[in-house]
């Protein structure tokens, strides 16, 4: 397939060119024991935060998980992103993350991807320290050194490091596939907002369609 005379994003996932990214489905920030709550009492932890895990834990990490076996099966290259300093003190990571106060040690518990899609064998795990995994990864080399030209995209947050990630794979020239089902975020309007602000970017696709895709059944 010619990726570059195509006229619509509307195009099935090819295998062979794709790749499924997980973005920060991480200890940190996906675990109820993640160091981006660590400061919080109980009480501020369930106002803040009780809808989003209680989402996370019944639905999005279930269908990531689903996600995850089909794309291995099919032949789709597994992939993660993990928010990671290449320091312990994070001195290396970007303005926004210093005023924010975002600090994932290296080699750190916090760092690593969530049990529930764990990688396996060599499966890539690229450690960003900004927003946007283009920006502070070499992803974009990796992917064109395997002549990757699909991507499909799950993780968190919806309207934060997913947006940012959707935007730009688009302006890199790669087809994106955004699982719209199994991503989230801390509400669910802004990850409605969100989704909806992406569909002139991607396809959008739930987890389902994308696996029956995949086995043959769309």
């Amino acid at each position: 397939m010619n990726f570059d005379t195509l006229t619509s994003r509307n195009i099935p996932i090819v295998p062979g060119r794709a790749a499924l990214l997980f973005i920060d489905v991480q200890n940190f920030s996906a675990h109820r024991d993640g160091g981006e709550f660590a400061d919080l009492t109980p009480q501020q932890f369930d106002k803040r935060f009780a809808w989003y895990f209680n989402k996370i834990e019944s639905e999005t990490l279930p269908r990531m998980s689903a996600l995850q076996k089909s794309c291995r099966k099919a032949g789709v290259e597994v992939m993660y992103t993990v928010i990671e300093s290449l320091t312990l003190d994070g001195r290396d990571r970007s303005l926004d993350y210093k005023i924010t106060g975002f600090n994932v040690p290296n080699g750190s518990w916090d760092a690593k991807v969530h049990d529930a899609i764990a990688p396996v064998e060599d499966e890539m795990v690229f450690s960003k320290t900004s927003s946007n995994v283009f920006i502070s990864t070499n992803i974009d080399y990796v992917l064109r050194n395997m002549a990757v030209r699909q991507l499909i995209i799950s993780g968190f947050i919806t309207d934060q490091c997913i947006s940012s990630a959707v935007r730009d794979a688009c302006d890199l020239g790669y087809l994106v596939t955004l699982v719209s089902d199994a991503c989230a975020s801390y509400s669910q309007i802004c990850h409605d907002d969100a989704v909806k602000s992406l569909g002139g970017y991607c396809r959008l696709m739930t987890t389902a369609e994308l696996s029956a895709e995949l086995c043959g059944d769309s």
